[in-house]
């Protein structure tokens, strides 16, 4: 399956589905490689691991495993929220070069300083990827506070 960034963010919100249904925070991430394949997928895994960093752009990396350095220079970063500083950094870190965000509505995380780093940054403004975390911080605000590191 070749991945667009249509397909991506629909992939990263099916992800934060799955972790919203498990009890945890509701984003997804994948990382696909420059000719379309997904390398890796995950969700917010904080709540179900009890994990201070599986955020959803995280446990993508961590699913892909260990690769060559060069492999993610070509990657696009599929997130259903814009990246918080962590995962921005490790982005950064990894050169991966695109990262397309469902919605940055909720939170504006470090896409200026991506975009400072060379990272083409693309806001899918999806409202499927709004309304599930409008609900989630609904639900469960202190929750969503302690998930990025914040006081309610």
């Amino acid at each position: 399956m070749i991945i667009d960034d249509k397909k991506g963010i629909e992939l990263a919100l099916e992800e934060a589905k799955k972790g919203y249904a498990e009890g945890g925070v509701p984003i997804g991430a994948l990382l696909v490689s420059g000719d379309g394949q997904i390398l890796g997928r995950g969700h917010n895994m904080r709540f179900q691991k009890n994990s201070a960093i599986l955020h959803a752009e995280m446990s993508a990396l961590e699913n892909a495993g260990r690769m060559k350095g060069n492999v993610y220079k070509d990657c696009t970063m599929y997130t259903s929220l814009s990246p918080c500083d962590m995962c921005t950094g490790a982005c950064i870190m990894y050169g991966i070069k695109r990262v397309v965000l469902g919605e940055n509505t909720t939170l504006v995380g470090g896409e200026g300083y991506l975009k400072s780093r060379g990272v083409e940054v693309v806001n899918m403004d999806n409202q499927d990827c709004k309304d599930i975390m409008a609900k989630f911080i609904k639900e469960r605000p202190d929750d969503w506070y302690e998930d990025i590191g914040q006081e309610k």
